[in-house]
């Protein structure tokens, strides 16, 4: 298992917006072996002392904190999906992302520990 996560700022009215634009590409990750996707909405993101979900994003005023996760069968197959993905023409026509996308943070992982999921 290969786990890539994301944190964006979205603005608030954008939720629906935002829910149709990640669903879309859901589709297009799947025909390439993403295992699953989950999108979590803010419900509960306090303001850190230090540091904190909305500080590592500059988020705005009136924007939410999405956070998401993708899971892949290993960093080799995302690896080799990343490749194949930027030549695929469906990603240039999945319209613009309802947020600035050159504030989300990205980070892919290899697990060390897993409970409730086959490894």
């Amino acid at each position: 298992m290969y786990v890539c996560g994301l944190v964006i700022p979205v603005p608030e009215g954008q939720m629906e917006a935002y829910r149709r634009w990640a669903e879309n590409g859901a589709k297009l990750f799947k025909d390439y072996g993403c295992l699953e996707i989950v999108e979590s909405w803010e419900d509960f993101v306090p303001d850190g002392k230090q540091t904190d979900f909305r500080r590592a994003v500059a988020a705005k005023p009136g924007e939410k904190i999405v956070f998401t996760w993708q899971v892949w069968p290993d960093k080799e197959s995302f690896q080799a999906a990343e490749t194949r993905m930027h030549e695929d023409e469906r990603f240039d026509t999945a319209g613009e992302p309802p947020f600035d996308a050159r504030r989300l943070i990205l980070g892919c992982f290899s697990p060390i520990f897993s409970m409730g999921r086959e490894a």
